[in-house]
């Protein structure tokens, strides 16, 4: 490509960016951040953990957010003054340098543009998953674990706090379901478009005769009720059950009936939560938990009912979104987006963000269009 060619790339990309900056208000992020700061440094912040935690959460947040855009910009800008240079110069090894930095530029704006696309009532919200084992019995459950640690390193990856609510361990491996938190903003909206059902094909490991097996995993993804949802749980409607806390292969990780179950009668949801030592830390987190996804089931009910008033008679978009194919072949397919890649581990790894983006393009695309 010629100098031309990279001074229209880079002013392309500089649009771009602009766009993302007016839709993020990076003005209001700054302005947020020193009122955050401010916060954080009253000397009695932790009398309340709850709110303390808001706090320091949020504003690692704004702070994270500020800081890419920021280093976006100082890169863009040297980018172009890179250009320059190498024009005046008549310098190749600058321009193919310029070239590296409008392909990493590309590749980090773009995924900081589908942050733009995020704009559903619960999107900026954190996120409660779950994950069950479906058909396929042991594999199944080897598949819900192996999904569990996916999203783990997911997040880890990005450096979002993840919670272990309850973990449900199957007889000889795997697990039959898991709850867990990501606590941090925006995480509903960006891993709502993984909710689903997954498909994994391979040789089983559980199989002494070699054969090829299809497993199945369900993957659920509600927004954490915040205080101003209105969620009403009449006591008549909740059977609460304690037990003691377990682990792998029924190991006792506690000495006391500390694990809460609850069963909210009208619908048959139970969430259970076991990490906490306190029945009555569990019992509290085990309730947020049914909470949000009772708020959920109502947005679905809406949802049906809106579908069904338009005519809509689709099913739910996240079913069947994704094959996992480890034999005869390696490949990750979302049903979906058609976005595919052929290095399966790494997906497995944590390595999401292509399906990821490509699910919230998708969505942004379907409700813009609706067939």
């Amino acid at each position: 490509m010629t100098a031309l060619d990279h001074a229209e790339s880079l002013k392309h990309l500089d649009g771009i960016l602009r766009n993302i900056e007016a839709v993020i208000d990076l003005d209001r992020l700054r302005k947020e951040k020193a009122e955050l700061e401010e916060a954080a440094a009253v000397p009695n912040l932790w009398d309340d953990q709850v709110a303390a935690q808001k706090v320091t959460s949020r504003l690692s947040y704004v702070q994270g957010e500020i800081g890419k855009l920021e280093r976006l910009r100082a890169k863009l800008d040297d980018a172009v003054v890179l250009l320059e240079l190498s024009q005046a110069e008549d310098d190749p090894g600058s321009l193919n340098e310029v070239a590296d930095e409008i392909t990493a530029l590309t590749k980090s704006i773009e995924e900081l543009e589908v942050r733009t696309l995020l704009s559903g009532e619960y999107d900026a919200r954190e996120a409660l998953v779950t994950i069950r084992a479906g058909a396929g019995g042991v594999d199944a459950a080897d598949f819900a674990d192996m999904l569990l640690r996916m999203y783990l390193r997911w997040a880890e990856r990005h450096g979002y706090a993840t919670d272990v609510y309850d973990t449900s361990y199957a007889e000889e491996a795997g697990i039959k379901s898991a709850t867990f938190a990501v606590k941090a903003p925006y995480a509903y909206g960006t891993l709502s478009v993984e909710s689903g059902t997954h498909r994994l094909v391979r040789i089983s490991p559980f199989d002494n005769q070699g054969r090829r097996q299809t497993s199945f995993a369900a993957l659920e993804v509600v927004p954490v009720v915040e205080q101003t949802d209105d969620v009403e749980i009449p006591d008549d409607e909740l059977r609460v059950d304690v037990y003691r806390s377990s682990g792998p292969g029924g190991q006792g990780v506690n000495t006391t009936d500390s694990a809460v179950r609850l069963t909210h009668l009208p619908t048959g949801i139970v969430v259970s939560c076991q990490n906490e030592r306190s029945q009555i830390q569990n019992k509290a987190t085990a309730m947020g938990v049914l909470k949000a996804k009772l708020l959920a089931l109502k947005r679905a009910e809406e949802t049906a009912k809106m579908n069904e008033l338009r005519g809509d008679v689709q099913g739910s978009w996240g079913d069947q979104m994704r094959s996992y194919v480890l034999h005869p072949y390696q490949m990750v397919k979302d049903l979906r987006t058609e976005h595919e890649t052929g290095n399966p581990s790494a997906v497995f790894d944590g390595d999401l963000d292509g399906f990821i983006d490509a699910g919230i393009r998708w969505r942004k695309q379907r409700e813009l269009n609706p067939a």
